[in-house]
């Protein structure tokens, strides 16, 4: 059993997307105060060139607008609501108090990075881009030259991010403009045949895969570790799956419930008691 420092580190899956609206400012927030090391979002880049935190190609899922997430820009974006759909009751529960308006809110990137900046602790942010896309490399640029404004972007310096992936051509832009930020190539129902040996892509020391994949071939993680290379698990939730991940020794799980990780992880870490 994993102990000590060799813990997953746990990374909020869009913030603490089981209880609260995900990508919205509230599931962050709640993220941070139930012990999460770092928060997990999508970017999108709107009409106008901001880069946003959502999944989905489309709004209709998440939001209460209609139409495809890249032909609008921000102000229209910030009209709607991003957090009713997940209890669409709640206005009419007595028993529960008025709704904050952050937990409907749409959260830029900035402001994603703004509040991991001015957390009163350390915490890490990992942002997967979403391909394909219209704008294409356009993501990465804005997104680099965002990480460089908060000076996350230097080796040796304060390297508070990691970019993420399904797309190696994205990965390689990522790499090629900022080569010191850590990326993470994302895997989702089968290992790569290039991969099997354990070895990852040409400068990726990183991969992600997702936690069906981790249990279908649990040695290939270990292989993947032993050449050198960490390994980052979404989307982890259930228990026993947070016990294999300690088990196999990876270095971070995605998971939607922060506060349920923590807690059986910290257990781990504290051993049992006499």
């Amino acid at each position: 059993m994993a102990r000590g420092n060799e813990l997953p580190q746990v990374v909020a899956h869009r913030g603490a997307s089981e209880l609260s609206a995900e990508h919205t400012l509230g599931a962050y927030r709640r993220a941070l105060t139930e012990g999460a090391d770092a928060l997990e979002c999508d970017v999108r880049l709107t009409r106008d060139g901001h880069l946003i935190c959502v999944h989905d190609r489309r709004l209709d899922r998440t939001s209460t607008g209609r139409g495809v997430v890249s032909t609008k820009r921000l102000q229209e974006l910030h009209k709607l609501d991003w957090g009713s759909w997940k209890n669409p009751w709640s206005d009419l529960d007595d028993d529960l108090d008025e709704p904050d308006p952050a937990e409907r809110r749409l959260v830029t990137l900035h402001e994603l990075l703004e509040l991991v900046r001015g957390w009163d602790r350390r915490v890490e942010v990992a942002i997967e881009t979403k391909h394909p896309t219209r704008y294409s490399g356009l993501v990465e640029h804005y997104l680099i030259d965002l990480l460089h404004r908060f000076g996350w972007t230097a080796g040796g310096g304060d390297l508070r991010a990691r970019v993420m992936s399904f797309s190696r051509m994205s990965v390689r832009r990522v790499q090629k403009m900022a080569p010191a930020v850590p990326v993470v190539m994302l895997v989702e129902d089968r290992v790569p045949l290039s991969m099997r040996g354990g070895d990852l892509p040409r400068g990726m020391r990183i991969v992600g895969p997702s936690i069906e994949l981790v249990r279908a071939h649990p040695d290939w993680v270990r292989t993947v570790r032993r050449r050198g290379n960490a390994v980052h698990v979404w989307t982890v939730n259930a228990e026993a799956d947070i016990g294999l991940c300690a088990d196999l020794g990876v270095e971070a799980i995605i998971t939607d419930r922060p506060a349920a990780a923590r807690e059986q992880l910290d257990a781990l870490r504290d051993g049992p008691r006499a």
